[in-house]
């Protein structure tokens, strides 16, 4: 309790300062690259809802030929050649690292939803919205995409009411992990949630 509500924020912060300042050159590349190899623009903003919804605009690499900003499907979407390599590896998520420094979100905790959802969730799947959304989480680290919004949401509402540094530290080393075999494992494909519409949990 005392790690949720008086140190897993300042200590988000303060790493992700860090991060940054460890970063620029990665992130001063990543940038150049994407700016010549698909134009503008290189980063991707889009509403999502943070802790107890409340609405703040979220920072990726832009990773889509295209950005249609009212569409939430993934479907007819098409990836960039880089953002095909962004996305796989989860490197299109870095500009979050801003979103750490401003408050809006954490290293870990359940993944931030777009602000359409808002009116879709039962009463049962609000809780994962006591927590600052996250980068990384636990259903993250047990599926990603490739489980149920029923599953999603379970393991979401588990993470919340068992925030601790050791399980923060385990969903990141778990996530590292990841990181690195989905550079190395060039078999998987890359698969994208469906629009959640409020039924469609299975």
């Amino acid at each position: 309790m005392i790690y949720k509500k008086y140190i897993k924020e300042s200590l988000d912060k303060t790493v992700a300062i860090l991060l940054i300042f460890l970063f620029i050159p990665l992130l001063f590349i990543l940038f150049l690259v994407l700016k010549f190899s698909q134009g503008r623009p290189v980063i991707f903003k889009q509403m999502r809802s943070g802790k107890h919804r409340k609405a703040f605009l979220m920072f990726k690499f832009r990773s889509l030929k295209s950005i249609d900003g009212d569409n939430l499907s993934m479907e007819n979407r098409e990836f960039t050649m880089f953002g095909k390599i962004l996305r796989k590896t989860g490197l299109d998520e870095l500009p979050q690292l801003i979103n750490i420094v401003q408050g809006k979100m954490s290293f870990v905790g359940p993944r931030p939803m777009p602000i359409e959802y808002d009116t879709k969730y039962s009463s049962d799947q609000l809780s994962r919205f006591d927590a600052r959304p996250g980068i990384t989480g636990w259903a993250q680290v047990h599926g990603k995409n490739d489980i149920s919004w029923e599953k999603r949401f379970e393991l979401d509402s588990w993470y919340v009411e068992h925030v601790s540094l050791s399980l923060d530290i385990r969903i990141l080393v778990m996530t590292c992990y990841q990181f690195v075999w989905a550079i190395i494992d060039n078999s998987k494909k890359q698969t994208e949630m469906q629009v959640f519409n409020g039924s469609n949990l299975n």
